[in-house]
C-alpha cells in the first residue's frame, strides 16, 4: 500500500476544500452529495450522532452558515481508495475553544465521499 500516493493526495486536497467551501455557506444540495450514501456512513458532531446518510441529511437540513479558520490540515492517503483529512478550526462564536474535525474519505464510482465524520471542541 502506497501512503500518500500525490496523486490521491492532490485529489483529496481538492474535494476537501470544496466540502469546507460548501459547509461554511451552507449549501446542504452539494453537502448532501459529499458523503457516502450508506447506513455505514457515521458522523458524530458536538452535540449530535448521525447513523447512516439519512441521518446525516437530515442534521444538515437544520444547520445555519458559519465561519471559521482552518489550521493544521492534514490529509494522508492510504492506498487509491481511501484517506483521511485531520484539521483543526476556531470560531468567532465559540472564544477560548479550539475544534477538531477528521474525515474518513473513500472513493466510489461517483467520486470521493465521507464515509466517517467526527467533530469536537476543547478548551484554548
Amino acid at each position: 500500500m502506497i501512503i500518500n500516493d500525490p496523486d490521491v493526495l492532490a485529489d483529496v486536497t481538492e474535494i476537501f476544500h470544496i466540502y469546507e467551501k460548501a459547509l461554511l455557506a451552507n449549501d446542504n444540495v452539494l453537502l448532501e452529495t459529499m458523503f457516502l450514501d450508506s447506513t455505514a456512513t457515521v458522523r458524530y458532531g458536538l452535540n449530535d450522532v448521525q447513523q447512516g446518510y439519512r441521518e446525516v441529511v437530515a442534521f444538515r437540513a437544520t444547520q445555519s452558515a458559519f465561519t471559521r479558520k482552518l489550521d493544521h490540515t492534514i490529509i494522508t492517503s492510504y492506498g487509491r481508495n481511501c484517506a483521511t483529512a485531520s484539521t483543526l478550526f476556531v470560531r468567532d462564536d465559540t472564544p477560548g475553544k479550539i475544534g477538531r474535525q477528521m474525515q474518513t474519505w473513500v472513493r466510489t464510482e461517483t467520486g470521493w465521499k465521507v464515509a466517517a465524520a467526527h467533530v469536537s471542541m476543547m478548551d484554548a
